[in-house]
Order: C-alpha cells, then sequence, then structure tokens
C-alpha cells in the first residue's frame, strides 16, 4: 500500500502527491512535541524553584477605564452600588510597553568594549578621593562635575550638554548583612539562571521560544530587592555568560526608577551590566547606559535619561557581611517641571542617588536575614515556616503596593479638582484604572487614587504616628474611630519600627477580618503597607502554606524628607487607597466613584494633619 501510495499523482498540478507519509510524518512530530514539552515541563520547574513561584504567575495589567461602578476598598468589603457615569478616561492613549531590541551580533563587540571602558572609568570613581567628590548637605558625596569633565573627558562632558540636561552624582559605603557572592548573584540573578538551564540537554531548542517568558519572570529578584526604587525592570539579552554566571558576564537590562508618588516621572535606563572579581573577595558591577541613538533605530522614543558608568564595589568581610560602595552617575533632561513637592529632593540628587540604593539595599537584606531565622519566642504559635510565609504574603504586599505608585507612561493618572489640586504644599488627589489579572489580587477592575503633601513634621514622627495600632483610629477612617489590636508581629530588621503584624479590629462586625501590616524604615524615608485579610487566608498563612494564591490588595504610605536645605523636619507624605470594583465591559469611570475614594483620601489627610498639629494651612 506505501509503495502504491508513492506512485499516485496529484491531480490539480501533475506533481507527486504529498501526504504519502503524512501519517507517520505526524506521528513523528507528535513524539518530538511530547519530548519538548516534557523538557519544557522540567525547565519551567526549575525557574520556578529559582525564583520561588510558577513562571507563568506573571502581572497581567491591561489599561481600562470604566463605566457604572461597584466599589470595595481593598476588595474585601460589600460592593456599593454607585450612580451615573462620568465621562473620564484615566487610561485613555496609554502606549503598550515595548522591551528594547536585543543584541545583534554586529553589536557584541562593541557593547563589550563599552562595558570594558565603563567598569575602567567606574571604578576609578570609586576609589577617587577628595578632587572628585565633595561634601554636601548631610554628608552625602556628590560629583565634582567640573572636575569629572576635565578627567574623563568625552562626548557628552560640559562643552556637549544642553541647557536643560541636569547631571546627579552621589557616591556612598556601608556595611551589608550578606556575604559578597550572594549580592553578586543577585545582580547578576539572569545570567546564573542561564547558566543552570544550559546545563540541561535540549534547552539550546527551547531557548528561542522561552527566553523572553523567563527574561520577564527574571524581573522578581531585582524589584524584589528595590521596590521602593526599582518599579519594572527585564533581562534583554545575556551577551556572556562568564564563569559561574559571575566574573566577566555581561548583560543587557531595562530598568524604570520611581519615587514611589504619581507626580513625579519615572526615568527608564537600557544599560549594559557587566562583572568583575578583581581579586579574592572583591568585586565590581559596573551598569552604563547604551547608545541613545541604538534604540531610535527600532522606533522607540529617545531617552530622558543616560546613566553614565555607574555600579557598586563590593568587598566580604569574612563575617557575613559585605563593604558595599555605590556610585550613581546619570543625566537627565528636564522637558517638564518637576511636582514643587519633590523638587528639592529631586534635584538635590538624593531621589535616585546612591545614599537611596544604599539604604533600600541594607534593609533588604536585613529583611532577608530574618527570613531565614527562626522566629523569636515572643511570637506566640507561629512556626518558621509561618513565619516565611507570613513575611513572603507581606513582601508580595509590599511590591504589589509600590508598583501601584508608579508613574510611568503606561501608569495614566488623572488630577481631581479639589482641595489640594494647585496648592504648594499638595499635589491634589489622582487615580488610575486598570484591570487586574494578577493571581495576587482581586480579579477585576481596580481604581487607584493617591495624594502626595507636605508635613512640617519629621518623617520619624510621620511614620512612629501611621505605624502604631493604638493610633490607627485617628486617621483610618474605615476603622470608624474603633481601636485595633495587634495580633501578631514579626520583627524584621534592625529599626525598631520594621515589622510585619496582623491586625484585628475589636468591632464586633470585623471579627472575620484581619490587616496585614508592614511598616519599614531606613536612611532615605519609610513605608507602611496594609491590606485587609479574611480570617481562612490568615490561617493558611500562619500554618507555613504557599500564600501565593492569596489576593491582596494593598493601600498605604510613603515618607520621604523633603529635601529642603533651610529645614531638616519636613516630610513629603503619599497617600494611596486601590479599589475593588466590578469588571464591567463599558468604558465610563463613575462619578460617584471619584467622589467616594476622593473623600476618603481627603478625609484621611485632614485626620493626619490634625493628629499632628500641623494645622488646616499644611
Amino acid at each position: 500500500m506505501r509503495e502504491a501510495l508513492k506512485n499516485v499523482i496529484c491531480p490539480t498540478c501533475g506533481g507527486p502527491h504529498s501526504g504519502a507519509d503524512d501519517y507517520f510524518d505526524e506521528h513523528k512530530l507528535r513524539m518530538e512535541n511530547a519530548h519538548l514539552k516534557e523538557e519544557l515541563d522540567r525547565v519551567s520547574s526549575l525557574t520556578s524553584k529559582y525564583l520561588g513561584r510558577p513562571i507563568t504567575q506573571l502581572p497581567s495589567m491591561q489599561p481600562l477605564s470604566m463605566s457604572s461602578l461597584e466599589l470595595s476598598v481593598g476588595g474585601l468589603g460589600s460592593p456599593v452600588a454607585l450612580g451615573p457615569a462620568l465621562d473620564l478616561d484615566p487610561l485613555g492613549g496609554s502606549s503598550p510597553f515595548q522591551l528594547p531590541a536585543p543584541v545583534s551580533e554586529m553589536e557584541r563587540p562593541m557593547m563589550a568594549e563599552m562595558a570594558t571602558r565603563a567598569m575602567d572609568e567606574f571604578i576609578r570613581l570609586a576609589q577617587a578621593g577628595e578632587h572628585l567628590w565633595v561634601k554636601a548637605a548631610g554628608g552625602r558625596e556628590v560629583l565634582n562635575v567640573d572636575t569629572y569633565d576635565s578627567i574623563f573627558a568625552k562626548p557628552g562632558s560640559s562643552s556637549f550638554r544642553g541647557p536643560d540636561v541636569h547631571v546627579e552624582g552621589s557616591r556612598d559605603s556601608c556595611l551589608v548583612l550578606t556575604s559578597a557572592i550572594a549580592l553578586v548573584d543577585m545582580f547578576m540573578d539572569s545570567v546564573r539562571l542561564r547558566c543552570i538551564l544550559t546545563s540541561i540537554d535540549r534547552w539550546n531548542r527551547l531557548r528561542d521560544v522561552h527566553w523572553p517568558l523567563l527574561c520577564v519572570s527574571l524581573q522578581s529578584k531585582w524589584t524584589e530587592f528595590f521596590p521602593t526604587i526599582v518599579t519594572r525592570a527585564r533581562t534583554i539579552d545575556v551577551l556572556v555568560n562568564g564563569m559561574a554566571g559571575r566574573s566577566e558576564s555581561l548583560v543587557l537590562m531595562y530598568e524604570e526608577l520611581h519615587v514611589m508618588s504619581p507626580v513625579v516621572p519615572t526615568r527608564e535606563f537600557c544599560f549594559l551590566r557587566y562583572c568583575r572579581q578583581i581579586e579574592q573577595g572583591l568585586w565590581a558591577i559596573a551598569d552604563v547606559s547604551v547608545d541613545l541613538q541604538r534604540d531610535a533605530r527600532y522606533g522607540a522614543p529617545p531617552a530622558r535619561s543616560r546613566r553614565l558608568p555607574s555600579g557598586c564595589l563590593i568587598a566580604d568581610m569574612s563575617n557575613g557581611y559585605s563593604k558595599v560602595t555605590w556610585v550613581e552617575h546619570m543625566e537627565t533632561e528636564d522637558k517638564t517641571p518637576i511636582n514643587q513637592l519633590y523638587r528639592d529632593l529631586v534635584l538635590s540628587g538624593a531621589a535616585f542617588g546612591a545614599h537611596r540604593w544604599l539604604a533600600a539595599l541594607q534593609r533588604a537584606c536585613e529583611r532577608h536575614a530574618c527570613l531565614v531565622t527562626p522566629p523569636h519566642r515572643d511570637i506566640a504559635g507561629v512556626t518558621l515556616e509561618g513565619k516565611r510565609s507570613m513575611m513572603r504574603l507581606s513582601q508580595r504586599m509590599v511590591g504589589s503596593f509600590c508598583a501601584s505608585l508608579s508613574a510611568s507612561q503606561q501608569h495614566r493618572w488623572t488630577t481631581l479638582s479639589g482641595p489640594g489640586a494647585g496648592v504648594d504644599d499638595a499635589a491634589g488627589v489622582r487615580v488610575m484604572v486598570h484591570r487586574s489579572t494578577d493571581p495576587g489580587q482581586p480579579s477585576g477592575v481596580v481604581l487607584s487614587a493617591a495624594t502626595s503633601i507636605w508635613l512640617p513634621v519629621s518623617c520619624d514622627r510621620v511614620f512612629a504616628f501611621v505605624s502604631d495600632e493604638n493610633t490607627r483610629s485617628q486617621w483610618d477612617v474605615l476603622s470608624h474611630g474603633n481601636p485595633v489590636q495587634e495580633v501578631s508581629r514579626i520583627p524584621n530588621g534592625s529599626h525598631p519600627g520594621n515589622s510585619i503584624s496582623l491586625l484585628r479590629g475589636l468591632n464586633a462586625s470585623q471579627n472575620s477580618m484581619l490587616i496585614l501590616q508592614e511598616s519599614c524604615a531606613d536612611a532615605s524615608g519609610s513605608l507602611v503597607v496594609y491590606a485587609p485579610i479574611d480570617l481562612p487566608a490568615a490561617n493558611v498563612v500562619m500554618s507555613g502554606e504557599d500564600p501565593s494564591a492569596i489576593p491582596l490588595l494593598p493601600s498605604g504610605f510613603t515618607i520621604l524628607p523633603d529635601g529642603r536645605a533651610s529645614s531638616s523636619t519636613g516630610s513629603v507624605v503619599t497617600v494611596a487607597f486601590q479599589i475593588l470594583v466590578s469588571s464591567l465591559p463599558s468604558s465610563r469611570l463613575n462619578a460617584e466613584s471619584v467622589a467616594t475614594v476622593n473623600s476618603l483620601i481627603g478625609t484621611t489627610v485632614e485626620q493626619i494633619k490634625a493628629a499632628l498639629n500641623c494645622g488646616s494651612s499644611h
């Protein structure tokens, strides 16, 4: 039969029949696909263990505007029926996020040379003396730009910069509670995973299809360590694997940095990261932006920020600590005026400077150390597994909250008119809408609202007030004046206020609900984030089970110094709420929902001011 089929002629074209071995070819393809699926499952399993979550659980936020909404704060209250629709589209016209183009073979030698030059310059900056670095207010080291230009003369120096280009250069050093190798692995996370995967049979056949998905997953390590600074990160391409994914590794990355306020534009960088082991126990990680003209050829908009040779020098202290010297050097083009509240903080270089990066790194390393340490004996009924589960859930909550405050081009905020709008000590209320499909959030449509205010009190005082459960009823509108009780508390840092708590309202109608809260403070600012969680979910967490499926919709506060040289006591506070609304196909935002959230934020702000004796004029 098979021989006869080979001699069949197609009546249409007169040629040989092409389907003679279709059945056998299809069977072969099915077997091949089954083998490839087995390999993919194995790679996915390995990646999930490495990342701590399945690679399919990727955040997906699609722009959406809404109509006729039903509203519940935190996603766990009873929906409130609302009135007629308002012709307001907070996300209208938002552009989809596009990664920079991968590296072509022709570009690789040029990028390798660029990374080598950047590494040499960074090491000189990290080790330079007072001729390059001068002391600024607060003891911070800032770059002497004129001296730098004379030493490192090149295109882009003072004679080439436009009038709107602002230069920021800062350096800082500190001890962190982590070994040098662990820090290097965190910085070079994507290269390390790729080295592991390349040891798996048939990975080369899967790489081209599934590496982009893994690169998206790999943002977690960088953003988990720096959620207050990094709102988005991607590995675009691994140019050189290096030795065990460490020394001589070279990777092309994308990141977006923010100040956790919708009024401060984010800064985007496409940059090379190069790792080198200088000597035993001493490592250097250098970052430098790629050529500004490169991505313009692929249709990407021109960058407003450029990272000049920056990075960190990591010296292992052989006692579990590392000494880290951080250099941050960038140029930004000020196309739009900076909001008055954050102007001093941003223009001083403190908002994106080395001091802030190191403070966040210290806090993250302390938190990680607490994660692997058995719980203190005064945490009643909490096992090590329960503590770890609670810390992972809280980490996800904090990351979600920080990302919700991004002012990137993908997050289109709309400013509402009303109290505070256009006033020097307030930024007005801003709202944004998105559809949530992340398994870690309630599924549906989410309305975010935030405002920033200036208070004539220190960051420490504001932090102590909003993080203390004993004073919560003074500002929490939804507590209706009822006190709350701390059920459990897990310290997670050297600062006495750094902790994760479960709070319970003493109102009888709230017995089935708890509040998960994380409070954290460092030298650069502080954060208080909270979200409602029902009692069954809390029991799941405390028993040590996987908390990844528990939905959270966090709200909270960010507290930053105002950066004013004339005052050391002022702070800029951002108050933010996220509200779950019903998933409807229409695209109009309800007027009453806007009024509700506007009133919620306004009342919260006024109660905080009254409690801190700031007065209504501030």
